[in-house]
């Protein structure tokens, strides 16, 4: 019995000994190799709204949780940012990381149980300096024959001190890629001097002015053409000279019209086909003398017929002409008689 209770008195000191052990080592383990850190930690700032973001920690089993702390370059301490043990690979800025010119340093780290991984810090980060400004917003267009009216709306709301200035890059959208520009401080500006009935394209972005530091620009907008109007002048041109053509074209009309009533004869014997001597008669004119064609002069037929004659003679000859009336006269009497 002695000797048991000094045997019992050194199992509960070794025991005391590893709990200790235990209690110590748990919250100092910070790490462990088994879970690995969260990886492509970046902050993601659009126009100063901004967050944290980060690739997902993949393990076999269970669900891992992240844990995400910042600190200032005024007050050097970690903090929490409401973004303790959360599932998302996102976390958002507070209202108390909202000051554009603090410099702010974060980190995250992935939890799994009562075992985490190592925190990843980010680099220093600066609103004023590393957001993104995106284009301005284009409300309405206003198109004249020689101007473009265009209303926008900043990326963002404005603060006291914020002196913004809109870059108006314009060209025509044509084979020339030459584009011009213009610079403005208001929200309504008028781009001028432009060629009418022109298809004209435009492009803006913003440029934050920082006293303390360079200028920060935004994103272009995409670009938005339009085509420019005619102008008063031009379109009563383009009237008159429309009212000419088809005053021309019924005068020509009407001319056209009487011509071809007042000549239609002459081109009616134009187009029409020309005349033509039968073959069997040009033969006889050619050579009166031609055997074959006496017999038509003998040839009679029973039935009733008048008889036709061909005389050839010479210009101013009275004893042909005086011939040619008595067999007329002749033919005549003998195609009653025939007839009686």
């Amino acid at each position: 019995m002695p000797c048991r209770a000094p045997l019992l008195s050194l199992l509960l000191l070794l025991l005391l000994l590893l709990f200790l052990l235990g209690s110590v080592q748990a919250p100092g383990s910070e790490s462990f190799p088994h879970l690995p850190a969260p990886k492509d930690v970046v902050v993601y700032s659009y126009n100063f709204r901004s967050s944290l973001r980060w690739s997902p920690v993949k393990v076999d089993r269970g669900l891992v949780l992240y844990t995400v702390h910042f600190k200032t370059a005024a007050f050097n301490k970690w903090d929490e940012m409401n973004c303790t043990r959360i599932t998302q690979t996102e976390c958002g800025f507070p209202m108390s990381l909202k000051e554009r010119r603090w410099t702010v340093v974060l980190r995250v780290r992935a939890e799994l149980g009562q075992v985490t991984s190592n925190w990843v810090e980010t680099d220093p980060f600066v609103a004023e300096r590393n957001t993104t400004i995106g284009p301005p917003k284009v409300n309405s267009v206003n198109v004249s024959s020689n101007s473009v009216l265009i209303s926008v709306t900043p990326p963002f709301g404005p603060e006291a001190g914020d002196v913004l200035e809109y870059h108006v890059f314009y060209w025509e959208n044509a084979t020339s890629t030459a584009k011009k520009e213009t610079k403005t401080s208001g929200t309504l500006f008028k781009i001028e001097n432009l060629k009418e009935l022109t298809l004209y394209c435009f492009s803006i972005r913003v440029e934050l002015k920082i006293y303390s530091d360079l200028p920060l620009l935004g994103l272009q907008s995409v670009p938005e053409c339009h085509r420019t109007t005619v102008s008063e002048a031009t379109r009563d041109w383009y009237i008159i000279v429309t009212f000419l053509l088809v005053l021309i074209s019924v005068i020509l009309v009407i001319v056209g019209l009487f011509l071809l009533w007042k000549y239609h004869k002459t081109l009616k014997y134009w187009f029409q086909p020309p005349l033509e001597i039968p073959s069997h008669f040009e033969e006889y004119l050619k050579d009166p003398f031609t055997p074959g064609l006496d017999a038509l002069g003998n040839y009679v037929e029973d039935d009733p017929h008048d008889s036709l004659s061909v005389v050839l003679c010479g210009d101013g000859s009275q004893a042909c002409g005086s011939s040619l009336d008595g067999q007329g006269h002749a033919r005549s009497i003998s195609s009653e008689s025939e007839v009686t």
